[in-house]
């Protein structure tokens, strides 16, 4: 009997740390790392100027993952996902991915206090200039206005991290 991949994922403000723990966790599962960042970037380099072309671009790519995401989980392998799981409706869009199939997940809520985000988006400009138009507090707090923690009524396995 063969296991299943578990698909890992994160809810964390922007600037929390998601893409840099996502990176770790898939090097040491040895599991497939799959970035919203990366994936949007290469299909749409030119289109996306605003969080609204974000968010346009984003739904576009997600229904394309599902079949493929699952695939790869059911062929035991697992499955790091550099999507943020910020929202409700966010999170549905995972639960949509493992729960027909009785995949294992694994929701890392990152419960990091908005100085350190902002701290750390301003590192991020630094390292990476050419994120300095989406990397900025004004940003930052725009993006955090629509965060939901995750919540033990939505069904999730939950593990949080504090810092």
């Amino acid at each position: 009997m063969y296991s299943k991949g578990t698909l890992i994922f994160f809810c964390g403000k922007m600037g929390a740390g998601k893409s840099t723990l996502s990176r770790q966790i898939s090097q040491e599962l040895n599991g497939i790392l799959l970035s919203e960042d990366d994936w949007l970037s290469t299909l749409y380099p030119e289109e996306i100027k605003n969080f609204d072309d974000y968010l346009k671009y984003a739904n576009r790519l997600k229904p394309l993952l599902i079949s493929h995401i699952r695939n790869i989980l059911n062929s035991g392998v697992s499955v790091v996902m550099d999507f943020p799981a910020n929202t409700k409706n966010q999170r549905a869009w995972f639960k949509n991915i493992f729960l027909t199939e009785n995949i294992p997940h694994r929701l890392i809520y990152l419960e990091i206090d908005d100085k350190i985000c902002i701290e750390q988006i301003a590192k991020r400009r630094e390292t990476n200039p050419e994120r300095s138009v989406f990397d900025t507090e004004e940003v930052f707090r725009h993006v955090t206005s629509f965060f939901q923690p995750p919540s033990a009524d939505e069904g999730f396995s939950i593990e949080v991290v504090k810092r």
